[in-house]
């Protein structure tokens, strides 16, 4: 069990709550093929995932460090990525099985216990993927990497879902009392980043590069959120 005990869990989406691993690479090759470039493999595509839109498309245009391309050439690339992707982001994205039931034990356990989503999608497809899938009634606040001037693992957003949930409580809640629930190493640097404990999930979309920022705890699946909060049946 985490300790200090939580007053505040935050969630990642992509690779945590939900799988979204395929439409995210449709509409990845969606742009290639528009802009008559080779498309590429899913697990290719699939590694690039975590960072943002932007870099998400950079890296596919291969220009993860910003200064082989235009930036106008990038610009419309990824417009036409998020134009696609509006449309046909939930073609094939699922929740990864036990995660409604694990947020339902969590919740029936801690009542009053903030939940939250950070994500470094944008906000707008963010809060509509877990709308369709019935999340929102378990998250106080679902931030997006366009909500504020930094994304993950810059730990502004963290701090402001910290802020927001010692107001939404009454009681202050520290970072150490924080856990942040993630499949990839920007999650849990985003953790360490403001002294917040973290659970890394081995299920997601990149869990081989957990092993390098050293998460809290990990999770083999959903169900084992509940466990790691010392809830059991």
């Amino acid at each position: 069990m985490p300790s200090p005990f939580p007053k505040l869990l935050v969630f990642d989406l992509d690779g945590t709550l939900i799988d979204s691993r395929v439409d995210l690479c449709n509409s990845v090759n969606a742009m290639l093929a528009h802009l008559s470039k080779p498309i590429l493999p899913e697990q290719v595509i699939a590694n690039y995932i975590g960072d943002g839109a932007s870099m998400l498309v950079r890296r596919a245009l291969g220009d993860p460090e910003g200064d082989a391309v235009d930036d106008a050439y990038v610009a419309a690339a990824l417009q036409f990525f998020l134009d696609y992707y509006r449309v046909h982001k939930l073609d094939f994205t699922y929740l990864y099985p036990g995660v409604l039931e694990a947020l339902s034990a969590i919740r029936a356990a801690y009542p009053d216990l903030p939940m939250a989503v950070l994500t470094n999608k944008p906000v707008i497809p963010s809060r509509q993927i877990c709308a369709h899938f019935g999340l929102n009634a378990f998250f106080f606040q679902n931030y997006g990497g366009n909500s504020f001037h930094t994304k993950k693992p810059d730990p502004h957003g963290l701090l402001t879902l910290i802020a927001e949930a010692s107001t939404l409580t009454g009681m202050p809640v520290g970072p150490a009392e924080t856990v942040m629930v993630g499949d990839s190493n920007v999650d849990i640097l985003t953790a360490h980043n403001c002294g917040a404990q973290s659970i890394g999930c081995t299920f997601g979309l990149s869990p081989h590069t957990l092993a390098s920022a050293a998460p809290t705890h990990l999770a083999d699946s959903p169900s084992e959120w509940p466990r790691l909060l010392g809830i059991t049946d």
